[in-house]
């Protein structure tokens, strides 16, 4: 969502400022819809995914943040024209319950670090969790396991979680391009049709699988459930925006991918093509219909993480609260849209927290139960 959270363990700030310099959104496209009605957030979806704009938005191309205003583009890994098969080419045992595989790719052409957190007992074939993080994802490990709690908390559970590391802007999704910036981002490819076969032969899993994900990973994770409803049967997003077509939402498409220097004309083809509208999750969610749901955002005013001694204090209420209102407003739009289909969800609307890890960490703990129960473990 948008550009990343705040790395509270580094004191790095994995946001811009440009996402609030560089990307104006019309007060009325962040003003998140009545909670206790449908409203217009989503009503008929003719002309928009969420009721900001019609056709095309007002959001465009030009709308992306300049480069002296972009955080640190990392270095862009090499890729290789001699991987014809997907395959598991090395193994790390990390600790008792974590492993780190090496995956070769032919989508991406490259080799790909994947880590799963295992359950303790490996006697039966157990489900998978797909967990899905932000923009800075790291190609050595996952911010679901140094920041977001993977390891401890689903230690005591029965449940393989997969942790795909690498993507930086790619939003987990199949661009129409390379793009000099930010390199080849074949993701969707990678994740439901490579990575996924492997895992399940590899951690001889039930084959029962479900997604998780927070800000960018969160809008990729329910980009995959819509456009693979037959793979995942249920979902937890955290602090995501959910639409591609109207203006809030192509707004998070493109601060997204030019903050760290790519450009969006190599996501999707065309502005308002046929392909943005194929990735709209708010458009396509009716493929939704049977999953079990779970959806968190907070306000993005200043949570009990956001003391006055914090060293990026200031950054972190600022930034990381007009992040999280932002997506406050996209996850409003997805609940009306939901609940004009009739699709059964969970949401949960926190009063008080910025867009950080710290509060997906504990979201583990609420959103376990409607996993559990996806995954047939509840």
């Amino acid at each position: 969502m948008f550009i990343g959270s705040i790395r509270a363990a580094s004191g790095v700030v994995a946001i811009s400022l440009a996402a609030l310099v560089a990307l104006p959104v019309a007060p009325s496209a962040l003003a998140a819809p009545d909670t206790a009605s449908s409203g217009s957030a989503s009503g008929s979806l003719d002309g928009s995914s969420g009721g900001a704009s019609s056709g095309g938005g007002s959001v465009s191309s030009g709308s992306t943040i300049p480069g002296p205003l972009q955080n640190e583009h990392p270095p862009l890994p090499a890729l290789r024209d001699d991987i014809a098969t997907a395959g598991i080419v090395g193994e790390e045992r990390k600790s008792e319950q974590l492993v780190r595989f090496t995956v070769a790719s032919p989508a991406l052409r490259r080799t790909v670090g994947v880590e799963v957190a295992l359950p303790r007992d490996n006697s039966v074939p157990r489900p998978s969790i797909y967990a899905l993080e932000g923009v800075d994802a790291g190609e050595d490990t996952s911010g679901w396991v140094t920041m977001g709690g993977v390891p401890k908390f689903f230690a005591d559970k029965n449940v393989n979680v997969v942790m795909v590391n690498g993507g930086v802007s790619g939003m987990y999704t199949d661009w129409d391009r390379a793009d000099p910036g930010v390199g080849l981002h074949k993701w969707e490819t990678f994740v439901t049709g490579e990575l996924s076969p492997l895992m399940d032969a590899r951690l001889k899993t039930n084959g029962v699988k479900s997604l998780m994900g927070a800000s960018m990973g969160a809008q990729g994770a329910m980009m995959l459930a819509t456009r693979h409803p037959e793979m995942y049967r249920g979902i937890a997003v955290f602090s995501g925006c959910y639409s591609t077509t109207d203006d809030l939402g192509r707004l998070s498409v493109l601060a997204t991918v030019s903050s760290r220097g790519g450009d969006p004309a190599n996501v999707w083809g065309e502005f308002a093509g046929p392909e943005w509208a194929a990735h709209d999750s708010l458009r396509n969610a009716e493929a939704l219909r049977g999953k079990d749901i779970y959806v968190s955002v907070a306000s993005g005013l200043p949570g009990r993480y956001e003391t006055p001694d914090l060293a990026d204090y200031s950054r972190r209420v600022v930034i990381g609260g007009s992040i999280e209102a932002a997506a406050n407003a996209c996850t409003h739009r997805l609940q009306s849209r939901l609940r004009d289909l009739n699709i059964p969800a969970t949401f949960d609307f926190e009063p008080r927290g910025t867009h950080a890890w710290i509060y997906w960490e504990n979201q583990l703990s609420k959103a376990w139960p409607t996993l559990a129960r996806s995954l047939g473990l509840a």
